[in-house]
């Protein structure tokens, strides 16, 4: 439905984008390897080059490269520049031809490792400053290791905020980027007024920021009811 229904020609937004199904992560959970995620998401790459005509990279753990690992890099240039980056010989698709669907452009898939998708709102609407913090909070910045962040504007609350993915929660902490984005921001004279997790979030990531924030001391994830009855 995607496909047929979203055309990226006369499409715009915010967030970064090459594919009308932009990205397609497989997520170990339970009971399954991160061997299986691979084969699975390679599967599907050929499912949707063979039936809809999308090309598709590979990335994260079931990359090609170690250069198609990183989301960002194989988004660069966004769907405006796929046409001219797709004729580029390091940049041809894994699965499909070397030209991207005219209105659903190309699609990433992968296997990964769960990320926690991470929102800090600033009480600014100034976007020059959530670019800033962002800058520094992303590891690429020099800033934490396992943080990717942009700033975005939402215009309709007049507001600006630190945008981030967190690629894993348990090396980089919720409550340490939180921290961070609040540090840098009193660089600025701007309050954090909320944040917002998007989508879902591994229980572990709220644990260890609870017992951080309420100072818990020899706490245990077995603590948590709903834990202990599941087993």
């Amino acid at each position: 439905m995607a496909v047929e229904k979203i055309n990226l020609v006369e499409h715009r937004g915010e967030h970064p984008r090459m594919g009308a199904v932009d990205v397609v992560p497989f997520i170990p959970i339970s009971n399954v390897s991160m061997d299986e995620a691979i084969e699975l998401a390679k599967s599907v790459a050929v499912e949707l080059w063979q039936r809809f005509s999308v090309p598709v990279y590979l990335y994260e753990k079931a990359a090609s490269s170690p250069a198609r690992e990183n989301l960002a890099a194989i988004r660069k240039g966004e769907f405006e520049g796929l046409a001219t980056k797709m004729q580029l010989s390091e940049w041809q698709p894994d699965f499909g031809s070397c030209y991207p669907h005219p209105t659903a452009g190309a699609t990433v898939v992968g296997a990964r490792q769960p990320l926690v998708a991470y929102n800090v709102n600033l009480g600014t609407d100034k976007l020059e400053i959530a670019d800033k913090i962002a800058k520094v909070v992303r590891h690429i910045g020099g800033g934490l290791r396992f943080v990717k962040a942009l700033g975005i504007d939402l215009q309709d609350r007049g507001i600006v905020q630190v945008s981030m993915n967190l690629t894993d929660y348990s090396k980089t902490s919720v409550y340490r980027a939180f921290e961070m984005v609040k540090m840098e921001a009193r660089r600025y004279g701007v309050e954090v007024i909320g944040s917002e997790i998007i989508g879902l979030v591994p229980l572990k990531a709220l644990v260890d920021s609870a017992e951080y924030y309420l100072g818990l001391e020899k706490f245990s994830i077995d603590q948590v009811l709903e834990t202990r009855l599941m087993e």
